[in-house]
């Protein structure tokens, strides 16, 4: 535990200060509304909307039981993270955990290593969000950029329950296109009707080639871009801090996560190659919209369109609102600037949300100017970077789990199944997901700034620690 974490009471015992919200300074804005749509919208993104077809090019109807494995180990995670949560509701979340259970230089590096994730994705997506904008309007792509970066930078610096607000209606779309999309699936197999009515089956996802078309090896090589669909879905557990209730709502968010990953991406896929066959599907082509082609609807593409939008513009507000409190967690421990501790009004951190939208911006920019494989490079690496938090969670869980069992630490009330068993087959389940990535020369440029960014990291520990001790004096468990 940090030393900013621990008072002594007068009789020499340690207490515990006030849990997040406004113990950290923050308000607590966030409702369960509000907290559920994060939730779920955290596990929807462009990588099921677009990304998807390049799937299932691979693997065929197999990939349906990709994202079902990989949804269980996600369940592992995130029930991982609830009992953390449950422990000790925190803004700063894992990398406050990482301080605790791992040491300061795993804080240090989690926290900065999770920053720059949201940075570099928030660079992608809204860079994504305005040439999505073209389908529409003839303007230039830079202006697009900045409108959507400085719209959701003053929604995010106004108040925390106006960022929940825009999230809640963001994940509202994504979620009804695709339940909108089973519906209309679920209706061509039962009644037959448009285009795609005659051909429409079930039989489709063994009738052509079999499940594994490209046997068990073409599914493995899928896990990769299966598992980055799901990143962000942990971003719930940087809310913890500003919900109203966190005891009571957080529990209920992550108990949503396998029904969400059963409709949202086994049920949509398993209805939409019952409805077009695989061997229909491309990469670089959304399954959507390849399933609207086929059902001679032709709003099909506007209406992707909009939802990849929107999903980009959900993922930006994410990283606005993830970088900040990051930043900020950073520097109340003194990992950071202190300049990043400074709060709005409103209880936002103003410093580290607006230093992150002018790197946004900047990078917006470069990408524009100079579109070359060192920046591709660099956006590889927020894969690998955000399955870093995902590694954290589960290493705390089972030096927490181990702990508690011992009585050296309270208890959380929301156990985690399985654990520390099931934690320990997520990690190994990471593990060959990395060994598949380094196997895969598509996804091989993903590991490449791995190295250097922990080189930086490495040194730039060595000097704060060497002009600043407090920052590496705090209490390892």
């Amino acid at each position: 535990m940090t030393s900013a974490q621990v008072d002594q009471r007068s009789d020499g015992a340690e207490t515990r200060p006030a849990e997040g919200g406004e113990g950290e300074g923050y308000q607590r804005g966030l409702g369960s509304r509000q907290i559920q749509m994060i939730a779920i919208g955290g596990a929807i993104g462009t990588g099921l909307f677009l990304g998807a077809g390049k799937g299932i090019s691979k693997a065929g109807p197999s990939l349906i039981l990709a994202y079902a494995i990989a949804g269980l180990v996600i369940f592992f995670i995130m029930r991982a993270l609830g009992e953390l949560l449950m422990y000790r509701p925190v803004s700063g979340s894992f990398s406050e955990y990482a301080r605790e259970f791992i040491g300061p230089f795993a804080g240090f590096v989690t926290g900065w290593t999770y920053w720059l994730f949201w940075v570099v994705t928030g660079i992608t997506e809204v860079t994504a969000a305005a040439a999505y904008m073209t389908y529409w309007f003839d303007i230039p792509q830079w202006a697009s950029a900045l409108i959507f970066t400085i719209v959701l930078y003053a929604a995010n610096l106004i108040s925390v329950k106006l960022f929940g607000e825009l999230e809640f209606w963001f994940s509202m779309v994504k979620v009804t296109a695709i339940i909108g999309m089973i519906l209309i699936c679920a209706g061509i197999l039962t009644i037959g009707f448009s285009d795609a009515g005659k051909t429409a089956s079930v039989g489709h996802l063994w009738n052509e080639g079999g499940f594994f078309p490209h046997g068990v090896g073409g599914t493995l090589m899928t896990l990769q871009m299966v598992m980055f669909a799901f990143l962000a879905v942990e971003l719930v557990g940087v809310t913890a801090g500003e919900s109203k209730d966190p005891r009571k709502v957080l529990p209920k968010a992550i108990n949503t996560v396998p029904w969400r990953i059963a409709v949202f991406y086994v049920g949509a896929l398993i209805m939409i190659l019952s409805v077009v066959p695989w061997t229909e599907f491309h990469a670089g082509v959304s399954p959507f919209v390849a399933a609207f082609q086929k059902m001679g609807l032709s709003v099909g593409a506007g209406i992707v369109n909009f939802v990849v939008l929107t999903a980009a513009l959900s993922s930006c507000n994410s990283g606005m609102y993830s970088t900040g409190r990051m930043l900020r967690d950073l520097a109340l421990n003194s990992q950071g600037p202190k300049l990043f501790t400074k709060l709005t009004p409103s209880g936002t951190p103003l410093v580290g949300t607006t230093f992150s939208a002018a790197l946004m911006l900047v990078g917006v920019w470069i990408n524009y100017q100079w579109p070359g494989k060192a920046f591709d490079y660099v956006v590889s690496f927020a894969t690998i970077s955000g399955m870093w938090a995902w590694i954290v969670i589960l290493v705390c869980h089972i030096r927490y789990r181990r702990a508690s069992d011992r009585g050296d630490l309270p208890r959380s009330e929301f156990r985690a199944p399985g654990a520390p068993y099931a934690s320990v087959l997520a990690l190994l389940f990471i593990g060959m997901v990395i060994v598949l990535m380094g196997i895969d020369k598509d996804a091989r440029v993903s590991l490449y700034c791995a190295p250097l960014w922990g080189l930086i990291l490495g040194v730039s520990y060595a000097v704060l620690r060497r002009r600043n001790p407090e920052a590496a004096a705090f209490a390892k468990r």
